[in-house]
């Protein structure tokens, strides 16, 4: 039997996004979910392929490659989509995609 997956806030996940994004890491941003809730996790993927913009938030872990999490793409996930869960970031590193989330939607 397969354990059901709970992800929680400022975890890094391998998530499945599809044909089109592929398989990629991706920050859970949003809190935790109730049995009310609609049953969708807010994330943010990482790429390696950074652009340089303002609204990528840089973060070193040993569990991620060199890149970004580019906020731009904030997206809901259906926790049968989290594959694996890679890590967790700092509070330092999540209040710099936090900041920039802000930034991006002028919060």
């Amino acid at each position: 039997m397969r354990r059901k997956m709970k992800p929680r806030r400022g975890e890094v996940w391998r998530v499945d996004f599809g044909i089109v994004v592929k398989v990629r890491p991706a920050l859970v941003l949003s809190t935790e979910i109730d049995e009310k809730d609609r049953v969708v996790v807010g994330v943010v993927p990482h790429t390696t392929s950074v652009r340089g913009s303002r609204f990528e938030a840089a973060v070193s872990a040993p569990f991620l490659e060199s890149g970004a999490f580019g906020v731009q793409g904030l997206a809901g996930a259906h926790p049968r989509q989290f594959l694996q869960k890679l890590g967790e970031l700092k509070s330092d590193q999540m209040r710099t995609v936090e900041n920039v989330v802000r930034l991006w939607l002028g919060l």
